[in-house]
């Protein structure tokens, strides 16, 4: 097991860091860190002798914060903003079916599982962003961000389909 980043090395963040209780002085869950933040390695070390994790210094932010290897990339390797982050909330803001049938109405709710980046177009504007999402009583699907929006807390339930004709 060899870590890819040295000492000193500029790092961007990939996901939200959140206290996970670790962090002294602020809540359990609180925002430590915003995606797509650069900081620099200032130590390597190992969780259960199979994960490599990296104190990172966040210069803006002032914290050192431990971040596994997969949750960094180089700072100057291309950057794709996301809306939306693993585990939030989000709703269909279309009908998201496959095969012609409707799986999830308008204006459900689902979880962002992961968030799928594309590789930045040559012209230096970001790449397409996709999301795995779970939505309830439907296999996860693969969202483009484009037909997400954010779920609010008064989120109105999906309409439901019209009662068919009595014959």
């Amino acid at each position: 097991m060899r870590p890819e980043f040295d000492f000193g090395a500029e790092v961007r963040v990939l996901r939200n860091v959140r206290n996970d209780g670790t962090f002294p002085g602020e809540p359990t869950g609180a925002l430590l860190i915003r995606r797509g933040s650069t900081g620099f390695v200032r130590d390597i070390g190992t969780f259960l002798q199979d994960q490599i994790i990296y104190s990172v210094h966040f210069l803006e932010q002032g914290r050192v914060v431990g971040c596994r290897e997969e949750e960094l990339q180089p700072a100057e390797a291309p950057w794709t903003p996301s809306l939306f982050e693993g585990r939030e909330k989000v709703a269909a803001r279309i009908a998201l079916g496959a095969g012609g049938r409707v799986l999830v109405p308008a204006g459900t709710v689902g979880e962002v599982a992961r968030v799928l980046r594309g590789e930045p177009l040559a012209d230096g504007s970001p790449g397409d962003v996709a999301y795995y999402v779970d939505f309830p009583g439907c296999n996860t699907l693969q969202v483009p961000e484009s037909a997400l929006e954010a779920a609010t807390e008064q989120q109105p339930p999906p309409a439901d389909r019209a009662p068919e004709d009595a014959a």
